[in-house]
């Protein structure tokens, strides 16, 4: 950007003509264009421009209805607009939720809003690639404004947009029992809030031309329970057309804590907690909803207790199968992501924070036993039994000789709940991608900066969400907590990312390949663990091969 912008001094130098310092000073107060106020299908809005360079600012509407104030457990409805002009200037409410430490609820049911970054140079912006944010929070909590970072939201979109030259959105949607509670059936169906992501990404494809972006150009993209919804709106019959290619970072559909299987026996459950236990269900669904939103939202809250088996147990509300949005088994749907240029990748670390909770010793002094690692392992492949159980040990140890050091041990009980949670998955997902693919492209990464979280073993690595804050540029936002090859990071996942929303390639010709992308557990898990029976008696689902 800087030759480009500098060319024209440097040329003047060259020249022997020196601008005079009145010249300069006039270069610096040339107009910086700005959209204004925006015509929108619901209403005028106007937003907001923040200066990032010489030439170049980047403006932002914040908190713009994409829909109207949701009924409970309904669909998302058309927003009946407003008059005069909307200052799009601050974020609005989260959807209602429990807080990180779920003591409480935050947010409202009035939450159906997005934020949009356009990035200004010497001219107003057009035609410009879209990139559409989904949050992540386990489907139970996070905002499109999520996290502040020394004053900025972690998904503050201005750093992206500006060094991307891309149009950045982020999206709230319902989360926990509002977003996605269900019966399993006809009466409450689920999914409510993967209905509010494609509300919001449909919206942006009706309006984003009148902000200067490319309706034609879009690109969704999001992290975790992001990535996993990012994953759902690529498999949906109802995406067909909505938009151009995806991204998916640290989770997809396929991920075993991305589905609910039995929504039904978690409705009963919360039914009980707050006082709708009832023998006939349509009385039990009744009572449901008549109960007060904060009630059903606190019910939701997840306690990590050491004895509650495996964390993945714990995360149960979710996405669900109901014959509509999702009309399948996801692994069954990937015909309908066919025309959709795919980038998915994990951190090589993901499974650690939730190995740290189901196994405390890996973070401390103190010895992590062979047990531990086995109790891990039973409680993952619960569905298959002790065979399994027996059989993914003897895969996971056998690199470890007679005398394993401690931190081998301790690394192996993340390494396993990396690949069972997220890698494995991702790499499932993009080999059903590729195979089912009308000429769209496959890309696959690993993101393996060390962690900076502190009081870590030296052996942490990227730890779960930690890539959010080099895509989103805080280091260049927020310098002084960073070093320059943080800097360096942040500039090549910035420009991986747009360029890839902006052409459908990453700019490194690195595609996916089933021969590369492979780890020998990988080849356990999608091989040998999969031909494995199921012994609990539920409906076994079955995981191509790679």
């Amino acid at each position: 950007m800087c030759v480009i912008v500098c060319f024209p001094f440097f040329f003047s130098l060259a020249q022997g003509s020196i601008p005079e310092p009145h010249d300069f000073l006039r270069l610096m107060k040339q107009k910086i264009f700005s959209l204004g106020v925006v015509q929108t299908e619901g209403g005028k809005v106007e937003g907001k421009s923040y200066r990032m360079g010489l030439f170049r600012t980047v403006e932002v509407f914040k908190g713009i209805p994409f829909a109207d104030v949701p009924g409970k457990w309904e669909k998302p409805k058309p927003h009946p607009g407003w008059s005069g002009i909307l200052k799009a200037t601050k974020y609005r409410d989260r959807c209602l939720q429990v807080t990180l430490l779920q003591t409480k609820t935050q947010g409202s049911e009035d939450c159906l809003y997005l934020n949009i970054f356009v990035p200004q140079g010497r001219s107003v912006s057009s035609g410009l690639p879209v990139m559409v944010y989904l949050f992540g929070g386990a489907f139970l909590l996070g905002a499109s404004n999520d996290v502040a970072i020394l004053g900025d939201s972690l998904y503050d979109g201005k750093e992206m947009a500006d060094r991307g030259n891309v149009i950045v959105v982020t999206v709230n949607y319902r989360v926990g029992t509002l977003g996605f509670l269900s019966t399993g059936d006809d009466r409450m169906p689920g999914n409510y809030g993967l209905w509010d992501q494609h509300a919001a990404i449909s919206w942006v494809r009706r309006n984003i031309q009148a902000f200067g972006g490319s309706p034609y150009n879009l690109t969704i993209f999001g992290q975790s329970a992001g990535a996993a919804s990012v994953s759902y709106q690529m498999l949906s019959p109802y995406s067909k057309g909505l938009f151009r290619r995806a991204i998916t970072q640290c989770g997809v559909a396929l991920s075993p804590w991305a589905l609910q299987r039995k929504p039904m026996a978690l409705t009963k459950k919360i039914a009980r907690k707050v006082g709708c236990s009832r023998s006939n269900e349509d009385e039990m669904i009744t009572c449901l909803k008549m109960s007060d939103p904060v009630g059903l939202t606190m019910v939701t809250s997840v306690t990590f207790r050491p004895s509650a088996g495996v964390v993945m147990d714990l995360l149960e509300l979710g996405p669900v199968i109901d014959g509509d949005f999702v009309p399948d088994e996801p692994s069954r749907l990937f015909h309908n992501a066919a025309e959709f240029d795919y980038l998915a990748g994990v951190n090589s670390m993901d499974g650690h924070i939730f190995a740290g909770v189901d196994v405390p010793s890996i973070n401390m002094r103190n010895a992590t036993t062979v047990d531990e690692v086995k109790s891990v392992l039973t409680g993952l492949t619960r569905d298959k039994g002790a065979a399994a159980a027996a059989s993914a040990f003897s895969a996971y140890s056998s690199i470890w000789g007679s005398f394993p050091e401690q931190d081998v041990v301790k690394k192996t009980v993340s390494d396993i709940e990396t690949d069972f949670l997220f890698l494995v998955p991702t790499q499932i997902a993009l080999q059903l991608h590729a195979n089912n693919s009308s000429g769209a492209r496959t890309y696959s990464y690993l993101f393996n900066m060390k962690t900076r979280i502190p009081g870590f073993p030296r052996w942490v690595e990227a730890e779960h969400a930690e890539d959010l804050q080099y895509l989103f540029g805080k280091p260049f936002s927020t310098p002084l907590v960073y070093f320059p090859r943080h800097r360096d990071l942040a500039g090549y996942m910035i420009a991986y990312w747009t360029n890839f929303a902006r052409t459908g390639s990453n700019g490194t010709g690195l595609a996916y390949s089933k021969y590369t992308a492979l780890s020998f557990y990988v080849d356990y898990w999608t091989k040998t663990y999969s031909s494995l029976p199921v012994t609990r008696g539920e409906e076994a689902v079955n995981q191509p091969s790679l």
